[in-house]
């Protein structure tokens, strides 16, 4: 499945090569644009139906993502598991829930996101999701671009690829990147 889910990156042109400043601030050589993989429906749904098939173990009554990148990998996740979908998003410079949106004492919920790097944006999920007296059963991302240093989100963490990508702080750049002007790709 990971040597399919790359060709259909690399296929969408989703899989771009260059000098980009992840939403972590981390800069690398390549980029996952989740967006131009996912606006084609029938790959948004087989993809999203692969991460859906190996977070169908674990008890959920919702599905949550953060926006924006998470709102269609949580919905299709949520359409192929038969559950409700909803997403937090920016306010402020964090993370909140909005919209009407209502999170219910002991209601049980798995968080999806395109790509994970640190995971700070899936950590946010989960804290709006247990202050609420709810349960984090799983976390699902299609991209999980941790390398060693996986972040531990205290309930299990499955993805559909991992990928060891390089990454960088913008004082420490290879002088083949620092020649590159960087571009910042993601959705802030």
């Amino acid at each position: 499945m990971s040597e399919n889910l790359l060709d259909l990156f690399r296929k969408t042109g989703a899989l771009l090569d260059g000098h980009f400043i992840l939403r972590s601030g981390l800069h690398s050589r390549q980029y996952f644009q989740c967006a131009l993989l996912l606006q084609h429906t029938d790959i948004a749904a087989k993809v999203c139906g692969w991460l859906a098939d190996k977070l169908g173990k674990f008890d959920c009554d919702t599905v949550i993502s953060p926006a924006l990148g998470g709102i269609i990998v949580g919905q299709e996740v949520g359409r192929s598991l038969g559950k409700r979908h909803i997403f937090v998003e920016k306010e402020d410079g964090k993370l909140v829930l909005r919209r009407g949106f209502q999170i219910s004492p002991n209601e049980k919920f798995i968080v999806v996101e395109d790509v994970v790097t640190r995971g700070g944006r899936v950590q946010e999920t989960i804290d709006i999701v247990r202050d609420r007296g709810s349960i984090v059963s799983a976390v699902g991302v299609i991209v999980d671009r941790s390398g060693e240093t996986k972040p531990d989100f205290g309930c299990p963490f499955v993805s559909l690829i991992e990928m060891n990508v390089e990454t960088f702080s913008a004082d420490n750049l290879p002088p083949d990147l620092a020649k590159i002007p960087a571009v910042k790709p993601g959705s802030r």
